[in-house]
């Protein structure tokens, strides 16, 4: 049985100049709140405190941390702040932007504007039907392109998936959560502790026969766009090294898609590294020629339309 998770701060703290409205949600490593600044504008504040390695208790504000976790403890910290810092640098529209970060309560906080809209997962969910090319192509080349920036920034987010990517009202995506980031420079066997999540996790993080990389997130772009087509995540890519039961998407989705899109979402999942596309920007560009070639945008949504409703 998994522990209950930690106590959030309670409403009325102050961290700096903000003060924590309410929890928004908590995970195995952080828990983001609501707090208004002193001119009444909100954010969310997300705060560094994992789980298995931390405890705060009813009434508490610090953490106790058992000795035999200071070292990890400490170790995470250290890439959160880090990880604040270089995301501070990165303004991009479709990257969760962090205007400040900073120390308190034996743990690290960044701070970021508070988005309004919906997780991609839930949108995929509540949508009647298969999502049309159109929507694929466009949310996912802007996706890329805030991608192909944090990886300029030597920073890899390996833990890409439609609950981390945000919709916002206009449909314009949001890549969140970087919790599980790792610096390409500092790159070697997945950390024991490394988080992941089993159909969109690459094969080379759960194990240490190939180096992370920006194909590690290729990997993962790939099984978001397969699942936003089919409604459920590919089959877990430990599994598929024991025995391969993924169902390409272009034999699956031939029907609905053009076959150049799904080629460049087969050619993501392929479990070699070497032999997914390198870069998100070259991601980007086979998944755009795919909406620049045949039919027009209008067409190809009339008849993706009327493929979902004899399918």
């Amino acid at each position: 049985m998994s522990p209950p998770l930690n106590q959030a701060l309670p409403s009325g703290q102050m961290l700096e100049n903000y003060r924590i409205d309410r929890q928004i949600s908590a995970g195995g490593f952080s828990i983001v709140y609501l707090a208004h600044d002193e001119n009444g504008q909100p954010w969310a504040i997300k705060e560094y405190i994992p789980q298995s390695l931390a405890v705060r208790s009813e009434g508490r504000i610090d953490l106790n941390i058992p000795a035999e976790h200071q070292a990890e403890f400490q170790r995470g910290l250290n890439y959160f702040f880090e990880e604040a810092r270089v995301l501070s640098g990165v303004n991009h529209a479709h990257i969760v932007r962090v205007v400040n970060f900073f120390r308190a309560n034996g743990t690290a906080y960044m701070v970021m504007p508070l988005e309004r809209g919906r997780a991609m997962q839930e949108h995929i969910r509540q949508h009647r039907g298969s999502l049309s090319e159109e929507f694929i192509i466009t949310v996912f080349t802007k996706l890329l392109d805030g991608i192909s920036e944090v990886h300029s920034s030597g920073l890899l987010h390996l833990d890409l998936k439609p609950a981390n990517i945000w919709l916002r009202a206009d449909l314009a995506p949001v890549v969140l959560d970087f919790g599980a980031a790792r610096f390409a420079v500092d790159i070697g066997p997945a950390l024991p502790r490394a988080m992941y999540t089993p159909g969109f996790a690459a094969p080379e993080q759960y194990h240490g026969n190939y180096t992370l990389g920006p194909w590690t997130d290729i990997y993962a772009i790939g099984a978001c766009m397969y699942a936003a087509m089919t409604k459920a995540a590919p089959p877990a890519a430990d599994a598929r090294l024991q025995a391969d039961d993924l169902q390409p998407a272009r034999q699956r989705l031939g029907h609905l898609y053009s076959p150049r899109l799904l080629i460049a979402i087969d050619e993501c999942l392929r479990l070699s590294p070497s032999l997914r596309p390198q870069s998100a920007r070259a991601l980007q560009t086979k998944i755009a020629s795919a909406g620049s070639s045949g039919w027009p945008a209008w067409l190809r949504k009339f008849r993706h339309q009327f493929l979902s409703l004899q399918h």
